[in-house]
């Protein structure tokens, strides 16, 4: 009852966590007693048990529980393996997940026990500082940097950047506030915060803490993204007066900047110094990258020589370098380089991912090369397990871009009966491609099935405009209201209604003198400025 005491007066004395009081309060009639093990998963004891329970944790939506009954059966967890843990809920998603295992470290290891973890999991923000401050006093633990660097992550994904911010003020240690710096920085690059990104990096280099060249080069990816290419250059000056080393990364992001502005001599000169730099290695990305400012620059030959000597530099051990140098010969219209790359890729061990089939199929078809395109699409259905509908619509899209929607129909059939799903860029392909060909009917009903698909899939469709325009059009001149009611009401859902969308359906309602208040209540939930003409339709509707 002691934890329960600690806790209760925390809450009384911080406002932040009085609205978590009740929640707290019910955690503790909830919580099961510690001492007695859960009956609902066995452990067999055996060499390999360290794998077992990263197997358990990873299949599972609960690691503090699978933890806590293993613990519970005898066994023991190592820091490292927490950690291990940690990063591959990280990689795959599971940000909650993953924050559960770094607060298990925290409670369990400082013998504070499974219900203050499970009252941290609501409150760590605010209490956090203390168990870290604790821990710090003991003789047998210590939270690494590490574990810290991890938490951080989770909080950005979990919680946002203003709890991480309040979260790294609270870390104790230059050391790991170091290792915290990085994920919190790259939560702000990701967020395209300018400001935060540049004030915390000022509050870095005032404690001393930037050391690497990560930092500097999440700053530089920021101002690319961003397109304040002149910036980027100043970032590497700093790093040469703070007398920092830099990596391959730092050199392909102040070559790429000079790319983005045609200062072809400037990222050739970058390209040198790298070369004398005896801290880095020259590989195949950054061959891939002077080649790639060729390219924007239109200099084909000298594009194609950096790009053969960038396949000398690739590795069977991955396979991404090849799918980005075929991905440059494709801008090219370099089809013998796409083909040559697709083939050497194949020496890299393991099973070939959806996602690879994808850029070689869609490189094929930027090239030009149809018939290439579907003998690697077949190679794919051959050796699918289970049918990606996205592979399928690279060579969907391709057949209704070239005019050829009899066989774009046929194949679509054919995706279908092989068990594909189609989702809503299939629907979308096909409305486009039968708009085009004026089967207005089947672009309708394509358009409906892809609405339809909505409802289930969580994803930022933006039809494009045309199409959109060409099936009103269609609902106008054929004054099909119901549908037409449907379908303005589905586009205004999605964000994409515009003021000439809205004008042909006022003018629609209003030659057949039906009323259109659900229209004006549309568009001024969509703050549509209105011009003349639509001021006038607005009023003799109104």
């Amino acid at each position: 009852m002691a934890i329960r005491s600690l806790i209760t007066n925390h809450l009384r004395n911080n406002s932040y966590c009085h609205k978590l009081q009740f929640e707290a309060r019910n955690l503790f009639k909830s919580l099961l007693p510690i001492s007695k093990a859960s009956t609902k998963y066995k452990y067999i004891h055996s060499s390999s048990s360290s794998s077992r329970l990263e197997t358990e944790i990873l299949r599972l939506k609960s690691p503090s529980r699978v933890l806590q009954d293993w613990i519970n059966n005898g066994n023991k967890v190592k820091l490292s393996q927490l950690n291990l843990i940690s990063k591959q809920l990280l990689k795959s998603k599971r940000y909650k997940q993953a924050l559960e295992v770094p607060f298990f470290i925290l409670c369990r290891f400082c013998s504070l026990g499974f219900i203050l973890y499970r009252i941290c999991y609501y409150l760590y923000i605010y209490i956090c500082s203390q168990i870290l401050q604790w821990m710090e006093n003991q003789n047998n633990f210590r939270i690494t940097p590490g574990h810290h660097a991890l938490m951080m992550e989770s909080i950005v994904k979990v919680n946002g950047l203003n709890k991480a911010g309040e979260y790294f003020e609270r870390i104790p240690g230059s050391g790991s506030k170091k290792a915290a710096s990085l994920p919190l920085l790259h939560g702000y690059v990701k967020e395209r915060d300018i400001s935060k990104a540049e004030s915390f990096m000022i509050k870095l280099s005032s404690s001393g803490l930037l050391v690497t060249p990560h930092p500097y080069n999440e700053m530089m990816k920021l101002y690319m993204a961003l397109s304040q290419y002149e910036k980027v250059p100043l970032v590497i000056a700093e790093m040469k007066r703070n007398k920092l080393c830099r990596n391959v990364l730092s050199y392909n992001l102040w070559m790429g900047a000079f790319g983005e502005v045609f200062e072809v001599a400037k990222a050739e000169m970058v390209y040198k110094e790298m070369v004398s730099d005896e801290n880095v290695e020259v590989g195949w990305s950054t061959l891939a990258s002077l080649a790639n400012v060729y390219i924007k620059a239109g200099f084909v030959d000298k594009a194609l020589l950096v790009l053969k000597d960038a396949e000398m530099k690739l590795s069977t051990n991955g396979r991404l370098g090849y799918f980005f140098l075929i991905t440059l010969y494709s801008s090219l219209k370099n089809k013998e380089g796409v083909l040559r790359l697709w083939e050497a890729s194949k020496a890299v061990g393991g099973r070939i991912p959806c996602a690879d089939y994808m850029c070689v199929i869609s490189c094929l078809v930027k090239v030009g090369d149809l018939v290439a395109a579907e003998q690697v699409f077949a190679e794919w259905e051959t050796n699918c397990f289970k049918y990606d509908i996205r592979v399928s619509n690279v060579l969907l899209g391709a057949y209704v871009r070239n005019g050829l929607m009899g066989k774009a129909e046929s194949f679509h059939l054919h995706t279908v009966e092989r068990g594909g799903c189609p989702n809503y860029k299939t629907w979308e392909i096909l409305m486009e491609g039968w708009v085009k060909s004026q089967k207005m009917d089947k672009a309708i009903d394509a358009m409906k099935k892809g609405f339809s698909v909505l409802k289930v899939e969580r994803c930022d469709w933006r039809p494009s405009h045309s199409i959109l325009m060409a099936i009103a059009e269609h609902f106008e001149k054929h004054g099909n209201f119901e549908d037409a009611n449907h379908y303005i009401k589905a586009v205004h859902g999605l964000g994409v209604a515009t003021l000439p969308l809205y004008k042909l359906f006022l003018r629609m309602y209003l030659n057949a003198q039906r009323p259109a208040w659900d229209i004006l209540k549309m568009m001024v939930k969509d703050r549509i400025e209105l011009d003349d003409e639509t001021s006038a339709l607005v009023a003799l509707n109104s």
